[in-house]
């Protein structure tokens, strides 16, 4: 395996940090906006996501929640081993409200189809964006397309991108992973 860092450190921070600006001009204070991660690796963007927008907007109330999609996904009855799903945890009603969907990679939109069908059972939203802190651009199934990207990653089917996240793997950190062909 052949690995290459897209994303570390300081770099990484900026790119969250960015991606919050980027919310703000569109979203305001808000008050009609609601942030939502999905399980299993989106969860932690959110988190990070409303964990800043909370420092420059101070007073704000930003809702964040989690979503489980596992039996919402098309693939979930052609799995081998039993599923185990994650926990949903949202504690709003998105009726109305604007949604901003978060996960760590966009790559065949699959995980972003169930992720819609999934939210209707919390009601329905005025608007739903997509917020990808990585988009793998060329790999898509469905036409889905992301209103916010960290960085944007042009790989091929063989290749696997990986998020690591302080709070689970010990550090930040974006990789392209490639497997060397053997000759």
């Amino acid at each position: 395996m052949q690995n290459l860092t897209l994303l570390d450190g300081q770099k990484f921070q900026i790119t969250i940090q960015r991606l919050c600006r980027q919310l703000i001009e569109n979203h305001n204070d808000f008050s009609e906006t609601v942030l939502i991660g999905i399980q299993p690796r989106g969860i932690y963007l959110a988190k990070r996501v409303a964990i800043e927008l909370r420092k420059i907007l101070p007073g704000s109330n930003i809702q964040q929640g989690d979503m489980d999609i596992t039996f919402y996904r098309d693939d979930f009855r052609r799995r081998g081993a039993p599923l185990i799903p994650s926990e949903t945890k949202m504690d709003f009603i998105i009726e109305g409200k604007k949604v901003v969907l978060m996960d760590d990679v966009l790559w065949s939109g699959r995980t972003i189809r169930a992720a819609m069908e999934a939210m209707l059972a919390y009601g329905r939203p005025q608007k739903v964006e997509l917020l990808a802190l990585v988009d793998r651009r060329y790999s898509r199934h469905l036409p889905i397309m992301p209103d916010y990207v960290g960085i944007e990653v042009d790989s091929i089917a063989s290749q696997k991108v990986v998020v690591s996240w302080t709070e689970t793997d010990g550090e930040d950190k974006v990789v392209l992973l490639s497997e060397i062909p053997n000759i």
